[in-house]
């Protein structure tokens, strides 16, 4: 099954309850009965809303005065599997994307953590948005590898949405692929290996002093055919956790592996 094939069972199941469950989380901490707690998920993340946000959070943040609710998620690692899987609430619920932040963080590590306010009018559809990106989050956490000195990430989609859109200049229903890696030497090697591999087109490029929060990372993101961004995106992770491999121990998955 892959990952479209996924995400569209998640969504169908979904569908089937008129609350969605909460996912699961990665460090149970103490149970919480606010109404604004919605749940938590991999990578320090938690779920939150604001039924009815006070007007003067609301301009000082510049957000419309139509979006009455935000739906919020925060994390301290992992932005681009939080990317993808707002895409996917933003593709199934009738939501707009607010704020896409990615401050330094990974808990000292070499990457980003992220802050995503999702708006709408009623908090159902925010409550929504952010319950189906902590249902979809795990999966997206699949083709990031890890060790002690660094960590190596691959992104896959068919059909990029507006979060990609919007943020990281995916082009609008077309496949977008994303690798990026640590120590940020790692990854001009894996972006010189993904693009000689296949046919596709490099639409943004960061760098530790350009479009990232001056962390030690190389990522570059890349459209074309759906083949050719998947193959460039294997092509580009595969090289780049051999290379990882020799600064420690073997890296290992956060997850299930979902680009193959």
């Amino acid at each position: 099954m892959d990952k479209a094939d996924i995400v569209k069972a998640i969504m169908d199941e979904i569908e089937k309850k008129q609350s969605p469950a909460k996912a699961a989380p990665q460090n149970p901490g103490q149970i919480c009965g606010l109404t604004e707690f919605v749940g938590t998920a991999i990578g320090d993340t938690i779920g939150l809303v604001i039924p009815n946000v006070d007007n003067n959070i609301q301009e000082k943040l510049g957000i419309d005065k139509k979006y009455r609710s935000l739906g919020i998620v925060g994390a301290r690692t992992g932005a681009g599997p939080h990317a993808m899987a707002a895409d996917e609430a933003v593709k199934s619920s009738n939501t707009q994307l607010l704020k896409f932040e990615m401050p330094r963080d990974t808990k000292g590590g070499g990457g980003h953590g992220c802050l995503i306010v999702f708006g709408a009018d009623e908090v159902s559809d925010v409550k929504r948005a952010v319950e189906i990106t902590l249902a979809t989050l795990p999966g997206f956490f699949g083709d990031i590898y890890m060790n002690e000195a660094g960590h190596v990430e691959a992104q896959y989609t068919a059909r990029a949405s507006s979060v990609l859109a919007e943020n990281f200049n995916a082009p609008l229903g077309k496949a977008w692929g994303l690798l990026s890696a640590c120590p940020a030497a790692i990854g001009m090697v894996m972006s010189d290996t993904a693009v000689k591999s296949a046919d596709v087109e490099v639409v943004m490029q960061c760098s530790p002093a350009k479009g990232t929060s001056y962390s030690n990372e190389f990522i570059i993101m890349f459209s074309g055919d759906s083949g050719a961004v998947k193959q460039a995106a294997m092509a580009g992770r595969d090289i780049a956790v051999q290379l990882l491999a020799t600064l420690g121990s073997k890296p290992t998955s956060a997850g299930t592996p979902y680009i193959i």
